[in-house]
């Protein structure tokens, strides 16, 4: 049965079991050498995590038995994810498939997707992306042009995504494209693409750090069969919000509060050593512990069936912002120690308040759904 809180006895012999696990099963050069791996090595490791994962039972953790997964619940995600980091474990290519394509498929797909799909999700032998965003569509989704044309046995797709993660390493990909010219938001459908086919260009985008976790995506005349389509023609968005839903939720939170808490920690014993800057250390702390109680009471409300998707938005707001504070904090102490760390951390942080839906979006969705502001027009 599901833990659905935190500090019972379920939960720590789960959070036990996992440690003794990932003491046995992080590879000794990934605990001691792991900066000397190159680029195809460094890959080798992260693509075998996604195995070694599945072996162990602890690749979709709340996903149903029926569908591979061991059926427990959001607190024993959480409390996976929160020691994956804290013994620094490698972080494999499976992540979206296992929070976002296999949840969706799972709740939408149809028994032959799901036949098809979960298991090669699982056991990470095919590797998933988002083909969401678009150069005029980023936070208003819905305005996406990517098209997808019916021609005999399914459609014709042409367009083009950006800030696509792992798509130089998918097999598949979560596509949002258009259908029809009907009305907004009716006139979009979800497809499950095939990546390795001519008509899909790749290219890589080199990030201010040097990092190329990006990439954007063309599509011409790219071919996705009528059997992967998820829904109807025409109910994408509501595939599309599924997807989010998980995307936005607890998991995506507890991740970064753990790069957080490491962070000012580092802040805390070495670098601000200045008054202000120690000032400015206990306050981001302060807000650290503020985060990690939401992130507590939204996945046990999310455990226990209660209505947690509102919590998404706020919880966004709060990670990326204090995200980019603290790193913020660490350039500007000018440690001699940690200069290119928090030069590098600064640089990756600036997108945080973008990706997953921008932070003015989020407040629109807090103002309109969580404090529930009525509307009114000049």
């Amino acid at each position: 049965m599901a833990v659905t809180t935190f500090d019972g006895a379920e939960a720590e012999h789960f959070r036990s079991q996992l440690r003794k696990w990932l003491d046995s099963n992080i590879p000794d050069r990934w605990k001691t050498d792991r900066e000397s791996l190159d680029a195809d090595e460094l890959q080798q490791f992260q693509r075998n995590w996604d195995a070694v994962l599945q072996r162990g039972g602890y690749a979709g953790l709340d996903w149903p038995q029926e569908f591979g997964g061991r059926g427990l619940g959001a607190v024993e995600e959480l409390i996976y994810y929160q020691e994956s980091a804290r013994a620094n474990a490698p972080e494999g290519f499976g992540r979206i498939g296992r929070v976002l394509a296999g949840p969706t498929i799972i709740a939408r797909g149809t028994e032959q997707q799901k036949a098809r799909y979960l298991a090669p999700i699982l056991d990470g032998s095919e590797i998933w992306c988002q083909g969401f965003s678009e150069p005029g569509a980023g936070s208003d989704l819905a305005a996406v042009k990517t098209n997808a044309v019916r021609v005999d046995g399914g459609y014709r797709v042409t367009g083009q995504k950006i800030w696509t993660s792992f798509a130089q390493y998918a097999q598949k990909c979560l596509l949002l494209a258009q259908t029809s010219d009907g009305p907004r938001h009716r006139n979009l459908s979800f497809f499950l693409l095939d990546m390795d086919q001519p008509g899909v260009d790749i290219r890589p985008i080199k990030q201010i750090s040097g990092s190329e976790e990006f990439s954007e995506v063309f599509f011409t005349d790219a071919f996705v069969a009528d059997p992967d389509r998820v829904g109807h023609e025409g109910e994408g968005w509501s595939v599309a919000m599924t997807v989010l839903t998980n995307e936005r939720g607890t998991t995506e939170a507890a991740t970064r509060l753990v790069e957080i808490t490491s962070d000012v920690d580092t802040l805390r014993t070495c670098c601000a050593t200045g008054n202000s800057a120690a000032e400015r250390t206990k306050q981001l702390r302060q807000r650290t512990d503020l985060l990690r109680w939401h992130i507590l009471r939204a996945t046990e409300e999310k455990a226990a069936g209660a209505d947690w998707y509102r919590c998404g938005s706020t919880l966004k707001v709060m990670w990326s912002e204090l995200l980019q504070e603290s790193d913020r904090l660490g350039v500007e102490t000018e440690c001699e120690k940690h200069r290119d760390y928090w030069r590098n951390r600064y640089l990756e942080s600036r997108g945080a308040s973008i990706y997953s839906g921008t932070n003015e979006i989020q407040r629109n969705i807090i103002t309109d759904r969580v404090l529930e502001v009525p509307r009114y027009k000049v």
